[in-house]
């Protein structure tokens, strides 16, 4: 048998990642994207629309809904606008502490 490496999940890295203040910083400036993101594709889901569908809701095309749900792109605010009134929602921002 082949000496295999230890292998690390992926949980158990990032928690040791997690302890580095630079990652930390990283990570964490990315949170709203990741949670932008999170939020289209649950809203989508539960209307059990496909991005395809969604797309042609907003008048775009499906690369851009793939793009958001990838957190690959930085919507602007009248994008997210457009996508919650295909999706029949209400935009909110909240700002809180650190």
């Amino acid at each position: 048998m082949k000496n295999r490496k230890n292998l690390i999940s992926f949980d158990t890295l990032h928690k040791r990642w997690m302890k580095d203040p630079e990652y930390r910083y990283e990570y964490e400036k990315l949170e709203p994207e990741f949670e932008i993101a999170s939020q289209i594709i649950e809203a989508r889901i539960k209307r059990k629309i496909t991005q395809e569908e969604l797309a042609k809701r907003m008048g775009t095309g499906q690369a851009v809904i793939s793009r958001l749900e990838n957190a690959n792109a930085r919507p602007s605010l009248s994008l997210i606008q457009r996508l919650a009134d295909a999706l029949n929602l209400k935009v909110e921002l909240h700002f809180t502490p650190k």
